[in-house]
């Protein structure tokens, strides 16, 4: 197993990757593919943290950041980051391999002067890595009531002090949501993989018997 920088030769590689890892997982289909496509020249975008995963000269993984910021409840903005999507090819899910790569990231934007993150997942698996509920560091998820405590809304402090004792209210980056603003540039994107059948099944987002 290595991890290293994409490369401008892996990119198909690897939203193929996306691809396959996310598809009818949150939606029928999946989006993230045309969210890491259309983000790679976004100015949030950080290159020395656009990591793959390799097995046997194989990509079998990837996870890219983003800066993000909180608005704070004096209006002012605090600085932050995401990060995501975070892929695994389905042959290596549930084999350690997210994880490793996650944890090889997080140090790697500590290195770099990252001191918060926040991110939507399943908590029992972002725990491992020393997520916990960002409403717990009364960060608050900007689409929930105030008051409420989100399950799939998650938050580390990479140097211990970053956050201190602040409130405030975060939006994920704008670029996250650029197949729901562009749906016909998205689907003549997804035109150009092979085909694949989109289904409704339980766990997706608004799924309903």
């Amino acid at each position: 197993m290595n991890i290293r920088l994409e490369q401008p030769n892996d990119y198909h590689e690897v939203e193929n990757l996306t691809r396959e890892s996310f598809w009818n997982v949150y939606r029928p289909g999946c989006t993230e593919h045309y969210v890491l496509n259309q983000y790679r020249t976004n100015p949030d975008f950080i290159p020395g943290l656009d990591l793959v995963m390799t097995e046997d000269d194989k990509i079998i993984g990837h996870v890219m950041f983003s800066k993000a910021e909180i608005i704070l409840d004096d209006g002012s903005h605090f600085p932050s980051w995401t990060f995501g999507p975070i892929s695994i090819h389905p042959d290596y899910k549930r084999k350690g391999y997210g994880l490793k790569l996650l944890n090889y990231a997080l140090e790697k934007a500590k290195e770099m002067g990252i001191g918060l993150l926040q991110m939507e997942g399943d908590i029992e698996f972002y725990r491992h890595a020393g997520f916990d509920l960002a409403s717990k560091m009364k960060i608050h998820y900007h689409a929930e009531p105030r008051e409420s405590e989100v399950p799939y809304f998650l938050a580390q402090e990479l140097i211990p002090g970053y956050w201190g004792h602040r409130e405030g209210t975060y939006c994920p980056p704008k670029g996250y949501l650029v197949a729901d603003e562009n749906p016909e540039a998205f689907e003549a994107y997804e035109a150009t993989f092979p085909p694949k059948e989109k289904l409704r099944l339980p766990g997706q987002l608004g799924y309903e018997e």
